[in-house]
């Protein structure tokens, strides 16, 4: 039977722990496991069948860290190939072996990350990403694989450059989970909703969480997915949190509080269950009999409208959204001028400004018929992701900037528009299928817009009835009943309002309108705008395309959600309205405004991470300043700022490595200024970072890396699968006090405590800091490290404690 068709009857299990299985069976540290499936086959063969014979339907491949990185058949390595085709053909053996045959098993190919960050925060580039993952793919389906599953994703964007790897290269089932953490994140700050929206935008077949977590903490991850995912639930835990006993690694749940949990998590939502590190063939088997009697949670099909970016979800359908209007040419001769420049600068000084006065989504339309819109509008939305954290409009009428667009849109993206032409559904509904996306349906269609609300409404009912032959559902479809301007046709305001009203209550559909244009042509324009918006709020309205300057239409916005209770205690309006000078029109005490209008220092183009300000005002304060005096007074006090906020989770791993690439653009000019006065910067001491023997993940390292270069400490980067030998060769060599080492798997870990006690030999001066997803204070301490580092800033913060 089909994997899909069988996780629709009942419960599916997963295999568990293989690194911790195959330590037992010999592994040593740094070893890499994936080489077993040549070298040791029949311990590959045995660690599979233990886990057929505990209950398990769906056994992964022996390929978590298999990538064209780690294998490339040189310089007697082995090939990608050689360990795929190896790692199916053992997963084949156990299912002839094992006397488990009355269950249905599936062959699922396992696909992990590749240890590397994507642009703009790392080096990898998004294409390269996917080809990377292609490779893998194409292995997995020459070998017949049944389904292909993306495990321990702790990135968002290299999440979705697997499953587009799988979806272009495979007609395989894709299952996919994600790495949360205590604050129900992902290391680059995507929460459950900000994932369920991408990667139900994109289509995969079963979505959920492994690692990081013991089953107890993934409890509430659950709930939240039961509420919003309308796809079959995967939760893979921890057996519990690690620590190390005479050289094993070992965890502090056990299988039969394990399974115990797993009850209450199958109760919430769960239908594809299994484990991760630590959880043995005996943890499945108490798995299985515990839970095989249950009936899952029914699969129930969610109508939440949403939009997201790498962190977080914008619901449609509550509280109106304000989306920011100012990233358009229109009517705008400097924006004008930027584009024709490419001035990408520009355009994100007018995000950050409109961020600031509360929109929650931003529309992004750099067309210019004398530029080139598909590079303008793929670097715009590439740099805008780099800098803010809200959700993007991708607003085009080029079809081909809109898809390229879409595909480097680091969450799921709302796409201005589509309309009633058969061409124009056409092209827009396939690039919503594929990739996923909130999309605008303007009620226009081959004969124009109708100039009354029957003529609307039939565009809406075909609009829907048309998208359905793409399997795009109604809550993926945002009505626009396109707002007209009344200095031409004094109904069309009418036309509009009730438009919008039936597509709310007969289709019970989501709106938005591009509220300005109803003014056109006519003085003093905001006095319109303002009571034409309250008027399509009262009919429903969910969302406006709006200039955040306008103090008439924010007057509405915060009055309407007090009274629609949409604003509890009316915080937000007493916050917005105490600031607000009646009398002059202008925002002028509100904080936010100030900051906007005031000219941007350098202290705030770090904060929000803008390189070219950084850049050229950093410059200009050195022919004011010394040196000295920007570092302690500008670029470490915004370094401090958005540590603090990371630290306190306001701020996300994306904004605060964009900030230290801002921080170094300054850097950068002192340094130039300095060598030209006969000076040298100066630096604190030297800290050794290196990945541990067997491991390639060094995102964890690479980050340490930039903020501690920030912080002034001279970095001396060994880089990824590095020995225990060359790390204390040289720490000696270069009498270095400090020393950072990072491990994300769990057969690494060994090595990390192999490194540690030669350091302790030899180098006994040596401070040693750790780092990884599998550890904790407890392990480090345990495998006797100074110093644990949940965080990059932790270790920042120590690495100043020892000057």
């Amino acid at each position: 039977m089909n994997i899909l068709d069988k996780m629709k009857k009942g419960l599916l299990y997963f295999d568990g722990a293989q690194g911790s299985v195959l330590q037992e069976m010999g592994l040593k540290p740094g070893e890499l496991p994936e080489v077993w499936n040549l070298t040791n086959p029949s311990k590959i063969i045995d660690m599979h069948k233990g886990y057929l014979d505990a209950g398990s339907n769906i056994i992964l491949t022996n390929t978590f860290g298999a990538n064209s990185f780690k294998f490339t058949g040189e310089n007697n390595n082995y090939s990608l190939e050689e360990i795929i085709n190896a790692a199916v053909k053992n997963v084949r053996k156990a299912f002839e072996l094992t006397s488990n045959k009355n269950v249905e098993h599936y062959i699922a190919l396992d696909i992990g990350p590749t240890g590397k960050l994507l642009k703009p925060m790392g080096e990898l580039d998004f294409e390269e990403a996917v080809n990377v993952f292609k490779e893998i793919v194409d292995l997995g389906v020459k070998n017949n694989v049944d389904l292909i599953v993306i495990e321990t994703m702790n990135d968002s964007y290299e999440t979705k450059a697997a499953v587009l790897a799988a979806k272009e290269n495979s007609n395989l089932p894709v299952f996919v989970t994600n790495v949360y953490d205590e604050n129900k994140t992902l290391m680059t700050g995507a929460d459950p909703i900000a994932m369920i929206s991408l990667l139900e935008g994109l289509r995969v077949d079963a979505i959920g969480m492994n690692c990081s977590l013991g089953p107890a903490q993934m409890v509430d991850i659950v709930k939240i997915f039961k509420e919003y995912s309308s796809l079959p639930i995967i939760v893979n835990p921890n057996a519990g949190l690690p620590r190390s006993e005479n050289g094993r690694t070992v965890y502090d749940v056990d299988a039969e509080e394990f399974s115990d949990i797993m009850v209450e998590i199958v109760k919430n939502g769960a239908r594809i269950i299994g484990g991760c590190c630590g959880t043995t063939p005996e943890y499945i088997k108490k798995l299985v009999e515990k839970t095989k009697d249950l009936k899952p949670v029914e699969i129930v099909k969610k109508n939440n409208s949403f939009i997201s970016s790498y962190t977080h979800g914008v619901e449609f359908g509550k509280k109106p959204v304000l989306i920011g209007e100012r990233i358009n040419p229109t009517g705008k001769k400097k924006f004008k001028e930027a584009l024709r420049n490419h001035d990408i600068n520009y355009i994100l000084n007018e995000a950050v400004k409109q961020e600031e006065l509360g929109v929650k989504a931003l529309d992004v339309n750099v067309g210019l018929p004398e530029i080139d819109e598909v590079e303008m509008m793929v670097d715009s939305i590439r740099e805008l992701q780099a800098i803010t954290d809200l959700p993007l409009q991708i607003d085009t009428s080029n079809y081909q900037a809109l898809e390229k667009a879409m595909r480097i849109y680091n969450g799921k993206p709302m796409v201005n528009s589509v309309n009633g032409k058969k061409e124009s559904m056409d092209a827009i509904f396939p690039l919503i299928a594929k990739y996923g996306g909130l999309v605008v349906a303007l009620t226009l269609d081959e004969n124009g817009i109708p100039d009354n609300v029957e003529g609307r409404i039939k565009i809406v009912e075909n609009i829907y009835s048309y998208a359905e032959k793409f399997g795009i559902d109604k809550k993926d479809i945002i009505i626009d009943t396109l707002a007209m301007t009344i200095s031409a046709d004094t109904s069309s305001a009418l036309v509009t309002l009730g438009t919008l009203e039936r597509v709310k209550k007969e289709f019970n559909g989501i709106t938005s309108l591009g509220v300005s244009n109803i003014s056109f042509g006519l003085p003093n324009r905001d006095l319109i705008n303002g009571t034409f918006f309250a008027m399509a709020l009262e009919k429903g309205l969910d969302a406006a395309i709006m200039n955040p300057n306008s103090i008439e239409m924010m007057k509405t916005y915060y009055a309407f959600n007090a009274l629609s209770n949409y604003d509890p205690q009316c915080k937000d309006y007493i916050d917005f309205a105490s600031n607000l000078e009646i009398d002059s029109k202008v925002i002028n005490k509100n904080e936010k405004s100030k900051k906007v209008q005031a000219k941007v220092g350098l202290q705030d183009a770090i904060i929000k991470g803008l390189k070219e300000e950084a850049n050229i005002i950093s410059k200009r304060l050195l022919e004011e300043k010394k040196p000295l005096e920007i570092i302690n007074e500008e670029i470490v006090p915004a370094l401090d700022i958005v540590g603090i906020g990371f630290e306190n989770k306001t701020l996300y791993l994306p904004q605060l490595l964009m900030s230290a690439e801002a921080a170094k653009e300054a850097f950068e000019n002192i340094k130039v200024y300095l060598e030209k006065a006969g000076q040298r910067e100066e630096k604190k001491y030297s800290i050794v970072l290196a990945t541990v023997k067997g491991d390639i993940h060094d995102i964890g390292k690479n980050i340490v890396k930039v903020l501690l270069e920030n912080y002034g400490f001279n970095i001396i980067d060994l880089g990824r699968d590095v020995s225990p030998e060359i790390i204390v060769e040289t720490v000696v060599k270069n009498k270095v006090k400090l020393v950072g080492l990072s491990a994300l798997m769990t057969t690494t870990v060994p090595a990390m405590e192999e490194t540690i006690e030669l350091l302790r030999k030899e180098a006994p001066y040596c401070k040693v800091m750790v780092g990884g997803a599998v550890l904790t204070p407890e392990y480090a301490k345990m495998i006797n490290a100074d110093f644990y580092g949940k965080d990059a800033m932790e270790s920042v913060r120590y690495a100043e404690s020892l000057i």
